[in-house]
């Protein structure tokens, strides 16, 4: 029997799913994300019914995604591929507008929004009450949310193969929004709005965020002005910074508990003895491979990306986590394990054949077990669900197989492989077993040569990079980014990246204490918003309005 689920090693992190609420703690991690996410989906269906209504986590009901929350879906033809002539084939491109406050005297601008990687239905919220109608408000202009090629319902394909997804990379996206902003017709608006006959703002956030940048690069004459928010502008093999942002935000003592406990995990694995008693603490006893062993131990920690200030997309998943690896033993008298050292003898435990351990390693056990272990079905073994090394789960080509569609990417061009630090005496949050090795083996495993494309040994990150990596940068380009983002050091304010000044006409914000994207969401009533948030949205409506006052319609020939 084989599950209808698609692990996938080592790799995806938050930009892999950016979709509802309920599933942003899955958002990350190692190879069992998808695993988990197909979980949570299947349940989620099963749970709402033939109509499939779910909550996005956003409060909006989505039953059909043809309207949501008030916007209509419309659509865009784009050609499959803009750069062979000899090719006709066409797909449509949803996206969705916002006309509330588009004043015709005005003339604009248009703010649109990359829908990156993932259904545009999960970005109404930016429509809504989020960044675009923030800044189309202020402007006076059009707010438009562009689904990106190959997500939602935005395919030109039948399957998605490796040749079928040979079109899926940032030359063609970058092409199609470039053709989008130059032809769209607004449907009620007499008025041209196409660029460059009127300013276009192009905002995106992570993925996304680095195609706005991309965007005001490649098409300077089409973008007048761009945003890009915890934009991940540098592409890299390995990224196993992402955890280290997350060891050195974290609150000390939940810190001191995964580093302490990992460690010893590793001598445990390193040493063969106890594996299984050690794995059926954590309720995997049946899971073969140490190295999917410690991914899915790993998939708490995605849990730091789902951190976010708005009340309907807020995660406390993280604390609650940190909150159950400090539980003292029931009667102990201690109210919390740090009041001892680790490994002291009134903190350890000696399981079922004779493993002994610190009890942190025993609160570790049980989160996994009933949150993560858990989701596997009655009477399908742990292998089965968390199992990473069969070839022939990952070789299944259905559009519904949505997973293949970042990982693509990664595979691709954008790396971001997870793995442990470099170097072996760093300390650590996730185990030495999470290797390059272990973290890409799936791009081998589900993506076998085409007839037209085969998937390179290792991403060509230098299609992306070349075009500004951590420097990238441009009049009327505003980077903004989150002090504890784990997705930081990808960005221009990467500690690996040179400081810059922070200008109106190039702004370089960091906002205080925020995680991934937090300008995206926003409320109706800004005086509502925390401190932070209301200070970078008052900021960002500042700039772009100054940016406003410079712009000129081009000369007609």
């Amino acid at each position: 029997m084989r599950l209808g689920l698609r692990v996938l090693p080592g790799l995806l992190l938050g930009i892999l799913v950016e979709a509802t609420e309920s599933l942003d703690h899955l958002r990350v991690l190692g190879p069992q994300g998808v695993n988990l996410w197909k979980l949570e989906k299947a349940a989620a269906a099963s749970a709402a019914g033939p109509k499939f209504m779910v909550q996005d986590g956003s409060g909006y009901a989505l039953g059909s995604e043809e309207s949501v929350a008030g916007f209509k879906a419309q659509w865009f033809r784009q050609p499959v591929d803009h750069f062979d002539k000899n090719s006709n084939a066409t797909f449509r491109q949803r996206y969705w507008v916002n006309t509330r406050h588009y004043d015709p005297k005005k003339g604009g601008p248009v703010i649109v929004l990359d829908g990156g990687e993932t259904s545009g239905v999960n970005r109404i919220p930016f429509l809504d009450t989020g960044i675009v109608e923030i800044l189309a408000r202020s402007t006076g202009g059009v707010g438009v949310v562009l689904e990106h090629r190959y997500y939602g319902q935005s395919i030109p394909v039948v399957n998605f193969t490796t040749d079928n997804l040979r079109w899926l990379n940032n030359d063609q996206s970058a092409a199609d929004s470039a053709n989008f902003m130059a032809n769209v017709k607004f449907k009620g608006i007499e008025e041209d709005l196409t660029a460059p006959n009127t300013p276009w703002i192009y905002y995106g956030g992570s993925y996304a965020g680095a195609r706005a940048a991309h965007m005001k690069i490649l098409y300077p004459d089409l973008v007048y002005g761009a945003i890009a928010s915890s934009g991940v502008t540098h592409a890299a093999i390995m990224n196993w910074e992402y955890m280290e942002i997350i060891r050195k935000a974290a609150d000390p003592v939940c810190s001191g508990h995964l580093e302490n406990s990992i460690q010893t995990i590793d001598g445990i694995l390193s040493t063969g003895r106890f594996t299984r008693p050690l794995k059926a603490l954590f309720g995997l006893s049946d899971l073969r491979h140490d190295d999917d062993f410690a991914s899915v131990i790993e998939s708490p920690l995605g849990s730091w990306q789902a951190k976010c200030w708005h009340p309907d997309f807020a995660s406390t998943r993280f604390d609650e986590f940190c909150a159950a690896l400090d539980k003292p033993p029931f009667g102990s008298g201690m109210t919390s394990l740090s009041e001892l050292p680790y490994g002291a003898p009134e903190r350890m435990v000696t399981l079922p054949g004779g493993l002994a351990v610190d009890f942190t390693i025993v609160n570790y056990g049980n989160y996994l077990k009933k949150y993560v272990a858990s989701r596997c079905p009655e009477g399908i073994s742990t292998e089965l669900c968390f199992g990473t090394w069969d070839e022939e789960q990952y070789q299944v080509y259905d559009i519904d197989q949505e997973w293949r569609l970042w990982l693509f990417q990664v595979c691709t061009e954008w790396g971001y492989f997870f793995t442990a630090p470099p170097d072996p005496d760093h300390p650590r949050i996730v185990s030495k077993l999470l290797t390059l090795g272990y973290a890409s083996k799936i791009c081998r495993m589900a993506f076998p040569p085409g007839k037209h494309f085969t998937v390179p040994s290792l991403p060509n990150v230098t299609v992306v990079n070349e075009l500004g990596d951590f420097d990238i940068a441009a009049d009327r380009l505003a980077i903004i980014d989150g002090e504890v983002d784990p997705w930081r050091p990808a960005t221009p304010h990467s500690d690996y990246a040179y400081d810059r000044e922070d200008t109106v006409l190039r702004p370089f914000k960091i906002i205080p204490g925020g995680v991934h994207h937090y300008d995206e969401w926003g409320l109706l009533n800004l005086a509502d918003e925390p401190l932070e948030i209301r200070a970078i949205h008052r900021e960002m409506i500042y700039f772009v309005q100054e940016w406003l006052k410079d712009w000129k319609a081009p000369e007609k020939a």
